[in-house]
């Protein structure tokens, strides 16, 4: 938890936030999701946000690793996960590929972006109270 804040990562969820205006002010709706991820990494990086992009993650069955890989689009700050779209609305396969993200990841906070709505930015911010595994969505 932040200090100043009953919510986990508050201030790094305000800044990623900021950084998502700043690109979705500056491009507007409309592009796709491939360039309002790179401007974001871009934005994130002036920023000195540290982040992670497009990070594989391993999946397990009964204790083995998969071949196949999970991998969002960011992870900033070391604890939250970023899922952007480029979608008229977001929809329920969105928030789905996101929470399987923290229920893999096991991270605390989740957000799910949305640059192609209009005529504002959509987004939500999930928690994973991780014990036992609950979202919120706020």
């Amino acid at each position: 938890m932040d200090a100043n804040s009953d919510q986990p990562l508050a201030q790094q969820g305000y800044d990623l936030m900021a950084a998502a205006f700043e690109v979705y002010n500056d491009l507007g709706g409309g592009l796709s999701e491939e360039i309002y991820h790179e401007s974001l990494e871009r934005e994130l990086a002036s920023r000195r946000i540290a982040f992670e992009s497009q990070p594989e993650l391993k999946v397990f069955y009964k204790g083995t690793p998969l071949n196949k890989r999970l991998k969002p689009d960011l992870i900033v700050a070391s604890e939250i996960v970023v899922e952007l779209k480029a979608a008229k609305n977001l929809a329920e396969e969105h928030e789905a590929q996101l929470l399987n993200y923290l229920r893999v990841t096991r991270k605390p906070v989740g957000y799910l972006i949305n640059f192609a709505s209009f005529p504002k930015l959509q987004w939500k911010r999930y928690v994973n109270t991780r014990s036992p595994l609950l979202i919120s969505v706020y």
